[in-house]
């Protein structure tokens, strides 16, 4: 990964509006980027921590130094990868603050992982459902369920200033990797559906930048998928293949420490494909359906 780390300062809390202020953990990877951004919404009063990120106890140590006096209503998390949710428990336990959000996940895979592994302690004291609410002195954030790099991930909306917190579902640097079996495609791109008919102002990813032009990014973002669908089917059309071989052809450049995780999203553009009956299987193989 090729990014100059002074530009993106560790530790530090960064205003970056009224109501959120930022930490970046220091974890960065080829799959984190610059490492996980952990939010702090609210005031003086009181207020909630969204991905509290890797259990590293100088992130911790910034995120309590963040958060000052205020009382910590929530410890939020979107979703349960090790990027995103272990810091929950030690900050818990030395905060006395509830962890409030996504529902607890584990999955079990013989095949290897590209992405994050789960979180197997993460430990919720309440899950929040599509459309539920958690507030605070001048601030409300609703969860919005988007299933798809997980079956578990919530989008995390502060309903007062319309910043949308989107952990890995949207991501400024990078597409999300879909890892079946808990990754599915056709819930992904259902969600991005239902964040472009949204309102939202601005996007604050878990990883790169904040977005304003929040409904363009999503609908280059649907389009992408849509085009990585057009290939895949484009090379089944010349016959069968393997996925270990339509990697190289689809994705010219990849830095070789990303293949599997663009293996993992291209096989389940397959399994997406396979469920509308258009491409079958055999072993490795996959073929266009007769």
């Amino acid at each position: 990964m090729d990014f100059d780390p002074s530009k993106y300062p560790t530790g530090l809390c960064e205003q970056m509006e009224p109501l959120v202020a930022r930490v970046l953990a220091g974890n960065p990877s080829p799959y984190t980027y610059t490492g996980t951004q952990t939010y702090i919404v609210g005031n003086r009063t009181d207020r909630a921590v969204i991905d509290p990120g890797p259990a590293m106890d100088e992130h911790i140590d910034a995120i309590v130094a963040a958060v000052g006096d205020a009382k910590i209503t929530a410890i939020m998390c979107t979703h349960t990868h090790r990027d995103h949710s272990p810091a929950a428990a030690p900050l818990s336990a030395r905060t006395g603050a509830p962890i409030i959000g996504c529902a607890p996940l584990v999955i079990e895979s013989e095949l290897p992982r590209s992405d994050e592994a789960f979180d197997k302690g993460y430990a919720p004291d309440r899950i929040l459902s599509d459309g539920e609410t958690i507030a605070g002195d001048g601030w409300t954030i609703e969860a919005v369920a988007t299933p798809g790099h997980t079956s578990n991930h919530l989008c995390l909306s502060v309903q007062e200033s319309g910043a949308l917190f989107t952990g890995d579902h949207v991501m400024a640097w990078s597409t999300s990797v879909i890892v079946p079996p808990d990754g599915d495609m056709a819930d992904y791109m259902a969600s991005l559906q239902k964040l472009y008919e949204r309102e939202d102002k601005i996007f604050y990813p878990a990883h790169g930048k904040k977005v304003t032009n929040t409904r363009q990014l999503v609908r280059g973002m649907m389009g992408h998928r849509k085009q990585r669908e057009r290939q895949i089917l484009k090379l089944l059309d010349e016959g069968p293949i393997a996925i270990i071989d339509m990697v190289p052809r689809m994705y010219k450049g990849l830095d070789p420490r990303l293949k599997g995780a663009a293996g993992q999203s291209v096989r389940a553009h397959l399994i997406d494909l396979q469920n509308r009956g258009r491409v079958t299987q055999s072993g490795d193989v996959w073929a266009m359906a007769e």
